[in-house]
């Protein structure tokens, strides 16, 4: 299940040029983060008014990120300050990670004239970028989009699995419970080292496509590993 997220659009229009492609590819579920909405989105949304008149809109980025069960934002060029701890997927890469996968996946695009932020970025469990001339690398947003979904339409999920999906609920509690390791161990010693530990392992999860049934089999060991240290 794919959903887009527009995160803060600044341009009427574009929401609704989103809208339309989105129903060109037949999707439906649109997230909208403090838009811009007008008479004008209804315009350029043509026979989409479908997809604007039920999307769901939020008043923050952190309400949108419990929807899903993997986030993936998109990026044209980061800022500086954002310092992956993988290489940005592109499109046909993303298409292949994400086939078969059952769970609820959020598809974030940001506003048109700086995209997502760097802290937004470093929410996500992927991120992908559409590769540009360097001479002009900014995309509109609405033609950024169409070239995900087109890429995404290329080819089905071909199996179905019965196992469900980790919710974002259970991988943050599997965090959770890996950051209180860390604190009974004291280990490492150096509390920002110790932050760039719960990032990796935070990413690490959000990129493994785990199982509910998965996460509660890591999770017991951990807790009862985090007890046995408490009692020593």
């Amino acid at each position: 299940m794919l959903s887009v997220v527009l995160v803060e659009p600044e341009g009427p229009a574009n929401v609704g040029m989103v809208a339309r492609t989105m129903k060109n590819f037949g999707l439906s579920r649109l997230v909208l983060i403090n838009p811009n909405v007008t008479e004008e989105s209804y315009r350029y949304a043509v026979h989409a008014r479908d997809v604007l008149e039920n999307a769901l809109v939020l008043e923050n980025f952190e309400e949108a990120l419990e929807l899903f069960d993997l986030t993936v934002g998109t990026t044209g060029k980061p800022g500086r300050g954002f310092i992956p701890y993988r290489a940005p997927l592109y499109p046909w890469e993303l298409r292949e990670t994400l086939n078969g996968y059952p769970g609820k996946v959020g598809l974030f695009f940001g506003r048109e004239s700086i995209g997502l932020k760097n802290e937004e970025l470093e929410a996500m469990d992927l991120v992908v970028t559409i590769p540009t001339s360097e001479d002009y690398p900014v995309m509109n947003l609405a033609q950024a989009v169409a070239i995900i979904l087109y890429e995404l339409a290329k080819e089905t999920p071909a199996r179905e699995l019965s196992l469900e999906p980790a919710t974002a609920r259970e991988k943050e509690e599997l965090v959770r419970i890996w950051m209180r390791l860390l604190e009974v161990l004291n280990y490492p010693r150096d509390r920002e080292r110790r932050e760039v530990f719960i990032k990796v392992f935070r990413k690490a999860v959000g990129r493994a496509f785990l199982y509910g049934r998965e996460v509660h089999t890591l999770i017991g060991p951990l807790r009862r590993a985090v007890k046995r240290l408490e009692e020593c």
